[in-house]
């Protein structure tokens, strides 16, 4: 049984209830789940029987200085403090587990560690709510990504190559050695074939269900436009915190349920050349007293001002927030011209090509939002949303002014205001400097301190940014062997 048909939503917030769920479940190991800083989800577990109301009260301890972005080794004990709010039984493992996300807890003060993402992603909450603009930001992600069926990859000092290939893979259509039965998308119409051409339908349901199952709701899920795999699944909208929890849980299981088929799923953000990208289109919106706070009847594309502030917002910051929204190398050969990508800063109701776009399928105030479309799922949820948070904020409070919407398509316009508008910055390093210079508005309210701005800097740096421009690019030597 799911945990949100056994226990109400204010009972799932007493451990004492959460620990006697998990005993009629049959739940055997407890496993304690939290997100380190560049946004992977990290692990330990311990039986149920020392599962106690206590540890939800006084946590449990671990070695911080061996997670990425957190503590030197002189200051390494940290604790971990489970929320019994987040807790659902395992859906993709043999043993019966109850899995828990935690808050990081730094034990010599007994408050939450600044470096801990969830502790950001609650602050920014509570920022918003401080200024009385709104007290709720609803967040509805479009995680899109590739299911293949093996992926190879070395690097060394005399050689450094990648190889992927799927079934669906529109260059095995004249593969041998095997009966080639045909029917794959070719590049870019991977948006809507049915079987068998899109030949992972079952999966993408088995996905489906194991994500309900872990009470995430789900809305749709299809093929995308790209051959080989790439894969869209999209669940239902929340506020900030509890979606970017939900971020981490739908990788995980999307990840396990393709390994155990025999499938490997990636959100890499451009693994193939020459054909479409996956993003993390993100939707978002604000409300207050259960009113949404983006409609108005009368303005362009049925938006009110503090939405068209919000927009302002975050077009004004964008170059920082991609910093912290598509945070790594590979994310900006998915930010070029063609392929959907959105690389140009402006607005636009309908326009994919557009960095945001207005969606106009209802005209309903309640589904009245924006569509952020630069950022992709490689991001930390928890710091990525945040920023997005705090960007649209400080849009409203300066009553930031966007460009001129744009209803044309910004790839192949060449008019006067078309070429006004700026492009996005074209990699990490640009992106990490105009953080480096654009970051106050992410310090208001205390939601990102200095330490995480200069840590997150200072790790893309160092393990990113300088070690892909050392090594030579295999098509260098497409370019230069002969030289």
């Amino acid at each position: 049984m799911a945990i949100d048909e056994y226990l109400s939503v204010e009972s799932r917030s007493d451990p004492k209830a959460v620990i006697s769920y998990a005993r009629e479940q049959g739940v055997r190991i407890v496993d304690f789940r939290f997100t380190d800083l560049p946004g992977q989800w990290q692990h330990f577990s311990v039986p149920l029987t020392e599962l106690s109301e206590g540890l939800f009260r006084d946590g449990i301890g671990f070695d911080g200085s061996s997670i990425r972005g957190f503590q030197a080794i002189h200051e390494s004990d940290m604790l971990l403090r489970p929320d019994p709010r987040t807790a659902f039984v395992d859906p993709v493992l043999q043993v019966p587990t109850l899995a828990l996300i935690c808050d990081v807890v730094d034990p010599t003060t007994g408050e939450r560690y600044t470096r801990d993402p969830r502790h950001v992603a609650d602050k920014a909450e509570a920022f918003l709510r401080s200024t009385g603009i709104a007290d709720t930001s609803y967040w509805g992600p479009e995680l899109e990504f590739y299911i293949f069926n093996s992926i190879r990859f070395d690097q060394n000092v005399h050689e450094g190559y990648y190889h992927v290939d799927s079934i669906e893979g529109i260059w095995n259509s004249g593969q041998n050695g095997s009966p080639n039965q045909g029917f794959r998308p070719r590049q870019k119409e991977g948006y809507f074939p049915v079987p068998p051409v899109d030949k992972l339908q079952d999966l993408r349901s088995e996905i489906t269900l194991a994500l309900i199952e872990a009470g995430i709701d789900v809305e749709v899920h299809h093929h995308e436009v790209g051959t080989a795999g790439q894969t869209e699944i999209d669940m239902r909208y929340d506020t900030l915190a509890l979606t970017a929890d939900r971020v981490q849980t739908f990788k995980y299981i999307v990840k396990n349920v393709c390994y155990q088929r025999g499938f490997t799923a990636t959100f890499m953000p451009k693994p193939l050349f020459g054909d479409n990208g996956s993003g993390m289109h993100t939707h978002q919106s604000l409300w207050k007293d259960g009113t949404p706070l983006f409609f108005d009847a009368k303005g362009y594309a049925l938006l009110s001002d503090l939405a068209r502030w919000y927009i302002g917002g975050l077009l004004a910051h964008a170059p920082a927030l991609l910093a912290l929204s598509a945070p790594t190398t590979n994310s900006y050969r998915r930010l070029v011209p063609g392929y959907e990508a959105p690389i140009k800063l402006a607005y636009s109701a309908r326009n994919r090509s557009a960095c945001i776009r207005i969606p106009t399928y209802s005209d309903k105030p309640a589904l009245r939002r924006l569509e952020f479309r630069s950022p992709d799922p490689t991001a930390n949820p928890y710091l990525a949303f945040a920023a997005m948070l705090m960007a649209g904020v400080d849009g409203i409070r300066r009553k930031i002014e966007p460009p001129e919407p744009m209803e044309i398509d910004l790839y192949e316009a060449e008019n006067e205001a078309a070429q006004r508008v700026r492009d996005l910055p074209g990699s990490l390093d640009e992106v990490l400097r105009a953080l480096e210079g654009d970051h106050a508005f992410l310090l208001e309210g205390d939601v990102f301190t200095p330490d995480v701005i200069a840590t997150w800097i200072a790790y893309k740096r160092e393990r990113e940014v300088d070690p892909i421009r050392l090594r030579p690019h295999p098509y260098e030597f497409f370019l230069y062997a002969d030289a």
